[in-house]
């Protein structure tokens, strides 16, 4: 029961931390950038949103939610889109709600697919093999952020560049290693060397045991391998037109507030965006990616209104609206749930004889 009260707590203080950052954007992008902006000017900007500009960022959202049930029905070979759906849509709810509401989320995938019948072991599978592809794509947007800054000759300095090409190389080179390792199993046995070679060199009272990252890469791959060799290209497809999907959200928030710094800015924003809502310290980084993002915007030359404004109204379609939406998706599953319990239930009436 304590233990219940105090993620109580801390859900409730995480959102509330959330909300504040948000009613005091304008003050924290000042304290960023030194740009004024106030609620009026983002008001105006919202007010001045056309009802074609709203329908299609809603069906650019419906689009990138379908393009990841390609992930999903990959991952978890039996489930439905409509399925998955329901189940992605319930999960980023509870995970939009909660502090680490990624934990919750786990919880609610496995009560969800043991009732439409799917065992405990493929589920498990699904979960490491999309959070493995999700970890990789999510290290790749920096680098794919920083490929466009530099093709776009946004960053002068010849030092700085040479910086940004040796560091996008790198994480593509660590995604392709990682890749590699799940795939075959030669370069997962020199992968756990190296690691273990580089854990070596750690002080002993720390040092984990010997062949600690082969065991574990080893384990890692034993159980996913059979998705991955079969499903890789559905999974990497459609993580892909997730992720272009959401980026062409951002673009029309961008053009819609009047704050579009360009395509390869653009990327570079999005992939900002994305990596902010990793910070733990509200749910899904809420709060702290609408600062960061408006104030890159601010950075790229945009003026602090319409860049504040743009930021907001991605979180919203990435963030807020995945709420209601989940929450709409977990009550139409537990009605549906609860009416077929009372039909498996209900005993049939016996036949009358005259």
């Amino acid at each position: 029961m304590r233990n219940k009260w105090v993620q109580a707590g801390l859900s409730v203080a995480s959102l509330a931390l959330a909300v504040l950052l948000v009613v005091f954007l304008p003050q924290i992008v000042h304290g960023l950038t030194g740009a004024n902006v106030s609620w009026t000017e983002i008001g105006a900007q919202f007010a001045a949103l056309s009802w074609r500009t709203i329908l299609l960022m809603g069906v650019l959202w419906l689009a990138s939610l379908y393009a990841y049930t390609f992930v999903m029905t990959s991952a978890l070979p039996g489930l439905s889109h409509l399925q998955a759906l329901t189940l992605n849509a319930a999960g980023s709810a509870v995970s939009n709600l909660l502090p680490f509401g990624g934990a919750a989320g786990v919880a609610l995938t496995f009560g969800m697919t043991k009732g439409w019948g799917f065992a405990t072991r493929p589920v498990v599978v699904y979960t490491l093999v999309t959070g493995i592809w999700n970890t990789l794509f999510r290290f790749i947007l920096p680098a794919a952020g920083i490929i466009a800054l530099l093709v776009a000759g946004r960053i002068p300095d010849s030092r700085v560049t040479n910086a940004a090409w040796g560091g996008a190389v790198s994480i593509l080179v660590l995604v392709a290693v990682v890749a590699a390792a799940l795939y075959w199993e030669r370069a997962a046995t020199l992968l756990g060397r190296a690691v273990d070679g580089l854990l070596g060199l750690l002080p002993r009272r720390i040092r984990p045991p010997a062949r600690f990252a082969s065991d574990a890469i080893h384990r890692l791959r034993a159980d996913t391998a059979e998705i991955v060799h079969r499903r890789w290209p559905g999974l990497s497809l459609g993580m892909f037109a997730f992720l272009a999907l959401q980026c062409l959200i951002m673009a029309c928030c961008l053009v819609a507030t009047g704050s579009y710094p360009g395509p390869a800015e653009t990327v570079a924003v999005f992939a900002v965006s994305r990596v902010l809502t990793s910070a733990l310290i509200t749910p899904s980084g809420a709060g702290i990616m609408e600062g960061g993002t408006a104030a890159l915007l601010i950075a790229f030359g945009q003026p602090a209104g319409p860049a504040t404004a743009a930021a907001i109204l991605f979180g919203f379609w990435t963030y807020t609206i995945e709420i209601p939406w989940g929450a709409l998706a977990l009550g139409a599953w537990s009605l549906l749930r609860r009416r077929g319990a009372a039909g498996d239930h209900r005993s049939p009436q016996p036949a009358s004889h005259s």
